[in-house]
């Protein structure tokens, strides 16, 4: 194929005209997000809709669940807007349900454990984990175990460790969470809801 003059400078043209114009700050990621949407939408009407109950407090908010037909997992999660409740809207926690689905690639998989005064991660089995926070409390508890007060009354407690709860625990878990600690002779526990 022979090239004139003529189409090589209009085809020069273009070229430089588009390198021109993509320094000049041209920005189409706004139209790839639009197209993510349109993409999400589609998935949304395709999707099985599951209706549940957020479980962080006692109010009860209407969640609305799309779950993938073919492959069976939770891709979206949103307020239910007939739910006599919440009406569609949620909190912080029930807004951010959908990070503890399997479906968010940053939830924990894998145990890293640093060494004391260690500057590198290594992958540890859970076996390795659960053996030393074990290890690490029973012996806090030995050292740290109060029998009795300066009064001389019992009082069976370990004042050396200390439970903080986490948001993203629901009522009944942070039951178990203060029986456990209780057990323990725990008296400093607190929970980030009541802050």
């Amino acid at each position: 194929m022979e090239i004139t003059r003529r189409g090589f400078l209009i085809a020069t043209g273009a070229v430089g005209s588009g390198v021109a114009l993509s320094t000049l700050g041209l920005n189409i990621d706004p139209v790839r997000a639009y197209a993510d949407e349109l993409d999400k939408s589609r998935r949304l009407r395709a999707a099985k809709q599951v209706v549940t109950t957020c479980c962080y407090c006692s109010v009860g908010c209407g969640l609305i669940c799309s779950v993938d037909k073919t492959t069976g997992k939770i891709f979206n999660i949103e307020g239910d807007p007939e739910h006599p409740i919440n009406e569609g809207s949620l909190c912080a926690k029930g807004a951010g349900f959908f990070d503890l689905t399997e479906a968010n690639k940053h939830r924990l998989t894998k145990v890293l454990y640093r060494k004391p005064y260690g500057l590198e991660w290594e992958e540890k089995d859970w076996d390795f984990a659960l053996s030393r926070i074990a290890r690490l409390v029973k012996d806090t508890r030995d050292k740290g175990f109060v029998e009795r007060n300066a009064k001389g009354e019992r009082v069976n407690r370990c004042e050396s460790i200390g439970h903080y709860g986490s948001s993203n625990v629901d009522n009944e878990e942070c039951w178990l969470i203060t029986v456990k600690s209780r057990a323990l002779g725990l008296v400093y526990i607190d929970h980030q809801a009541r802050v």
